[in-house]
């Protein structure tokens, strides 16, 4: 028998669950930006994510180059040129409300920009800036 929603939102926010465990349950970004800070141990930190998301880390890609700086704006892959839906929650409401959908695409990324997986902290810094973002 599937967890029932709000089950899983409170045990993402009172970081019961890892938001890296959560599924395919629908959440809310405040539910997985709660799961990354308790898995970094540390509250996040918005510019901090606003820093990681614009800096190239020693690649030549970092998360804006096909995100934009301000992702509140569709996108365009750096590599493919395929339009990517803006990333920031206010300007498009379908992202960041599956776990699974939310750790798929953050590992791919992290490891295109990083060449390795991203940790809770800087997933945690991401979202939070990505939060701020409003129309």
């Amino acid at each position: 028998m599937p967890t029932p929603h709000w089950m899983t939102s409170l045990a993402l926010a009172l970081g019961m669950l890892p938001a890296s465990q959560a599924g395919a349950q629908a959440s809310r970004p405040a539910d997985l930006l709660a799961a990354y800070s308790q898995e970094a141990g540390r509250p996040a930190n918005a510019e901090q994510g606003r820093r990681f998301f614009t800096s190239t880390h020693g690649g030549e890609w970092s998360c804006a180059s096909c995100h934009q700086n301000t992702p509140s704006t569709p996108g365009r892959h750096a590599a493919t040129g395929k339009t990517i839906a803006p990333l920031a929650p206010a300007f498009n409401p379908e992202r960041f409300t599956q776990a699974s959908k939310v750790e798929k695409w953050f590992r791919r990324n992290c490891r295109d920009v990083l060449s390795r997986e991203c940790s809770s902290s800087e997933k945690a810094d991401v979202l939070a800036w990505l939060i701020t973002l409003r129309p």
